[in-house]
């Protein structure tokens, strides 16, 4: 009856093929939006990277065959978690565009101070901000972008393969210019409601120094309420469009990212 040996360095080969994706795959799940939320079980996320795991790590490239503890395994550990990380900070920051345009809107329309607690993330944020991260989430999930982070993920282990080098100081100066992407697309999509806003306040200001017996403040807040929540409403129809754009401008430059 022969008995199957395995020597020291197959067995790490076996089982480093299965555990340097997991990292880089762990440390994208800790970090990504609709996932990484506080709203899926920290058990959901640990089966989800396992599954992803399994299902690539026979596709992929002969990884490095290193002793089980050692400095260099270690190192490999780091670089593959903070590569996860730093894409699903990437695509975290664009979800932040809805956020911010929320916050641009609510500011305008008065609604600043009516916050609540975002059960994704555990802030304060104002109620305009949560209702266009509820739509974005759900809009990002009916275009299948949640699969297409997926795909990005798995093809950054051919272009940033595990071993090899980590993220370029390039990619990592595009994160950080990714912030001003942020800003710029927020405000593109809150400008016609801000401009809106900014007529209405004008319009009243006008009418303070025509009238200076009218409480501008009892009249202005309530129409300028209203009058917000009517151009939100108006601007759905076009908000869509910006953010099936604004995702798929997101991947673009992921996959820039990763490849260098």
């Amino acid at each position: 009856m022969e008995v199957l040996e395995f020597t020291t360095g197959e067995i790490g080969a076996l089982v480093g093929s299965f555990l340097w994706p997991l990292f880089r795959i762990m440390g994208f799940f800790l970090t990504v939006p609709i996932i990484s939320t506080q709203l899926v079980p920290a058990r959901v996320r640990l089966v989800l990277a396992l599954a992803i795991a399994v299902l690539i790590s026979p596709v992929l490239h002969p990884m490095p065959q290193l002793e089980g503890i050692s400095v260099a395994a270690m190192f490999i550990v780091l670089q593959q978690l903070l590569i996860g990380a730093a894409l699903g900070f990437f695509l975290q920051l664009m979800f932040q565009v809805f956020i911010l345009t929320g916050q641009m809107i609510a500011m305008q329309m008065g609604l600043g101070f009516a916050s609540m607690v975002d059960p994704t993330n555990g802030v304060s944020v104002a109620i305009l901000s949560s209702i266009y991260l509820m739509f974005a989430t759900l809009l990002f999930i009916t275009l299948n972008g949640h699969l297409v982070m997926i795909e990005v993920l798995v093809d950054s282990f051919y272009s940033l393969p595990v071993g090899g080098g980590g993220l370029s100081p390039g990619a990592m100066l595009q994160i950080v210019h990714t912030i001003s992407w942020v800003f710029t697309n927020a405000l593109q999509i809150a400008l016609p409601a801000i401009t809106a806003l900014l007529i209405t306040n004008f319009a009243f200001g006008i009418m303070t120094k025509a009238a200076p017996q009218m409480n501008i403040f009892a009249l202005g807040f309530p129409v300028a309420l209203m009058f917000g929540l009517f151009i939100v409403w108006i601007s759905l129809s076009s908000f869509f469009d910006s953010a099936a754009s604004i995702f798929t401008e997101a991947m673009m430059m992921m996959r820039d990212l990763t490849a260098g």
